[in-house]
């Protein structure tokens, strides 16, 4: 399994509102949106997400986490034993994904793009 990207995600009240303070201070630009949740990202491709309240999941993520195998993660994952907190789904917006809560108490998004 190789990862592909690595992104901090900010729960915030209101996204428009981040994006403008965030896109301001940092010079990033919107590299996706909708409404709910965005991503920003500069020239190099490091970015950020924004999120209000995730749409499908009961528990907002506090990092996204892209790999080119997500099935391979996921059974990483359950033979670790960590706590899966968002089953692996196919997502509406072509993303395949599942979450995991570390001993930490902090919750990973893992996806692909389908």
């Amino acid at each position: 399994m190789k990862i592909e990207r690595i992104a901090p995600i900010l729960t915030v009240d209101d996204v428009a509102a981040a994006i403008t303070e965030h896109t301001r201070v940092l010079g990033m630009h919107v590299v996706m949106d909708m409404g709910w949740v965005a991503f920003l990202a500069d020239d190099a491709g490091r970015q950020i997400g924004l999120m209000t309240t995730d749409a499908t999941a009961p528990v907002n993520p506090d990092v996204s986490v892209f790999v080119d195998d997500v099935e391979s993660a996921h059974a990483a994952a359950v033979e670790t034993g960590v706590e899966i907190v968002h089953p692996l789904s196919t997502e509406e917006w072509g993303v395949r994904r599942f979450f995991y809560r570390d001993s930490s108490g902090r919750v990973v998004n893992v996806g692909t793009h389908t």
